[in-house]
C-alpha cells in the first residue's frame, strides 16, 4: 500500500455565536481557530484517510515538503514522523487503520478504557458569560469547564457566578497562563477560590519556569497544580514537586513519550489537543491508551458550530465514548467540508501578505478598576501583565470594548494604545 494523493482543504467553521463574539472580542489568538486545515489521503488501495490541523495554532502544519515526503510511500513507515504536521500525521494513521481494518488506538498501544474524559473551554469572559458557558455545558453532558481567568476580571465574581448556576458535581479548571505572576500574589488568591467546590484544579497560576514560587504555590493551596509538560524540565520538575499532573499536547510519538514519563511518576495529565471533530476523536484514541490520561481532554470542540462528522460527538457525562471502527472510526461529512472550505482565490490572496484570514476588529480593549482608573489596550494583554505591569488581581476588574465609532478621539486613543498599554482615568 503507497500514498497516491495528498488533498489539501482549508475550510473556516464558524464558531457557535456566543464563542464567535468573544472570541472576535478577546485579547487572544483564538480568533483564528475556525480555520482549519484538512488532509485527505488517498492509497493505491482506495482507502481514504483524513486528518485536521487547526492553522494558527496546532504544533505542526503540513507543508508542501512534508506531503512530498509521503508521496508514493509506505503510510504506515511514516506515521510515526510527527514532523509531518498534525493533519497529515493524523490522515496516515486513519488510512492505515482502514486498510488494516482496525481502529487508531490498537495502532497506538493497548487499549485501557473505552470512554474518554473530555471538558468544555471558553476564553476570558464576563462572569454573567461564563455562568451561562458552564449552563451549556451542563445541557451538552460535560461535567467540567477548562477557562481563563485575566486579570481584567473579578476572578472570584466569576468562579461565585459560576457556582451558582451549575450542579455540585460540575468542576472548573482554571488556567490562569501565568498571570498571577509570582507566589506572594497568587497564593491569597487561590485561598479565596479553593473554598468554592466546583474549583477543582489550576493550571500555571504563574510562570512555570519559577520552580521556587511554584513549589510554595503547590504547598500552600489545596488544590491539584498542572503544569505543561517539559517546562521546567521534567527531572527538575517531579524532583522539586512543582505540580500533581501536567498538560501534554503535540504529535502522537511525543503524546506517547510525555504520557509514558507521567505514567512512570504516577502523575496524571489531561490532553490538549486543539481542534474540531477529527481531532477531538484523535485525542479519544490516544487517550484510550495513555493510563494516566484521567484529567479532561481539551480539545475545544464546543467552540464550533459544526463537527465536519456525519455524526456529531456526544458527550455523556463528562465522557466521550472511543470509537472502535477501522481508522479514527467516524465518517466526514464532506458536503459539510465543501460548504464551509475557502475558496483558492481567497486563501491565495491571504498566503501571498502573510495575514490570518480573519484579521482582528479595530477594537480598544478597556480594563477598568473600581478607582476609577483604566488601562486601555490593543494588541497586548499577557506579557504585559505577566511582566509585572499591571497588577495580578483586583476585586472588581472588568473588561470594557470600545469599537471604531469614526471619532477622532477613537483614532488617537487606537494609535497610543497599540503602541504600549494607556493609563488613563475611565469615562
Amino acid at each position: 500500500m503507497k500514498v497516491t494523493d495528498v488533498e489539501r482543504i482549508v475550510v473556516d467553521v464558524p464558531f457557535v455565536p456566543r464563542q464567535h463574539k468573544l472570541t472576535r472580542n478577546s485579547l487572544s489568538s483564538v480568533y483564528n481557530w475556525s480555520v482549519l486545515e484538512l488532509c485527505k489521503v488517498t492509497t493505491d488501495t482506495g482507502h481514504v484517510g483524513w486528518g485536521e490541523t487547526v492553522i494558527r495554532y496546532t504544533y505542526g502544519r503540513v507543508t508542501d515538503q512534508t506531503v512530498d515526503r509521503v508521496m508514493g510511500q509506505r503510510p504506515a513507515e511514516l506515521m510515526n514522523d510527527d514532523s509531518l504536521g498534525a493533519g497529515l500525521q493524523m490522515a496516515l494513521f486513519d488510512v492505515v487503520g482502514k486498510i488494516l481494518e482496525v481502529p487508531v488506538h490498537q495502532l497506538i498501544g493497548m487499549k485501557v478504557r473505552d470512554w474518554t474524559p473530555i471538558s468544555w473551554w471558553c476564553v476570558d469572559a464576563s462572569p454573567e458569560t461564563w455562568a451561562a458557558e458552564a449552563q451549556d455545558a451542563v445541557a451538552n453532558g460535560y461535567t467540567s469547564f477548562k477557562n481563563k481567568p485575566r486579570p481584567w476580571w473579578d476572578i472570584v465574581a466569576q468562579v461565585e457566578a459560576v457556582s451558582e448556576s451549575v450542579p455540585p458535581h460540575f468542576k472548573l479548571d482554571l488556567d490562569p497562563n501565568g498571570s498571577l505572576q509570582n507566589a506572594s500574589a497568587a497564593i491569597p488568591v487561590m485561598k479565596r477560590l479553593e473554598q468554592y467546590s466546583n474549583v477543582a484544579m489550576f493550571e500555571t497560576p504563574i510562570p512555570q519556569n519559577d520552580v521556587l514560587g511554584n513549589k510554595q504555590i503547590r504547598q500552600a493551596v489545596n488544590r491539584p497544580i498542572a503544569m505543561h509538560f517539559g517546562s521546567p524540565p521534567y527531572i527538575t520538575g517531579i524532583r522539586e514537586g512543582v505540580c500533581d499532573g501536567f498538560v501534554i499536547g503535540g504529535g502522537k510519538s511525543e503524546v506517547v513519550r510525555q504520557g509514558a514519563l507521567s505514567a512512570e511518576a504516577q502523575m496524571p495529565f489531561w490532553l490538549q489537543l486543539v481542534g474540531n471533530g477529527l481531532t477531538t476523536t484523535w485525542a479519544a484514541h490516544l487517550g484510550a491508551v495513555l493510563t494516566h490520561a484521567t484529567w479532561p481532554t481539551i480539545s475545544c470542540i464546543n467552540l464550533y458550530s459544526h463537527h465536519l462528522l456525519k455524526k456529531r460527538i456526544e458527550v455523556v457525562g463528562g465522557y466521550q465514548q472511543v470509537p472502535d471502527g477501522p481508522g479514527l472510526g467516524v465518517e466526514v461529512d464532506e458536503d459539510a467540508v465543501e460548504k464551509h472550505r475557502v475558496s483558492q482565490e481567497r486563501l491565495d490572496g491571504f498566503e501571498k501578505r502573510g495575514e490570518p484570514i480573519h484579521a482582528l476588529p479595530d477594537v480598544i480593549k478597556t480594563i477598568v478598576y473600581p478607582d476609577g482608573s483604566c488601562i486601555h489596550m490593543v494588541d497586548q494583554g499577557l506579557g504585559y501583565f505577566n511582566a509585572g505591569n499591571g497588577p495580578a488581581y483586583v476585586e472588581g476588574a472588568r473588561l470594557e470594548i470600545r469599537e471604531n465609532d469614526g471619532s477622532s478621539e477613537w483614532s488617537d486613543l487606537f494609535a497610543r494604545a497599540q503602541k504600549q498599554p494607556v493609563r488613563d482615568r475611565w469615562r
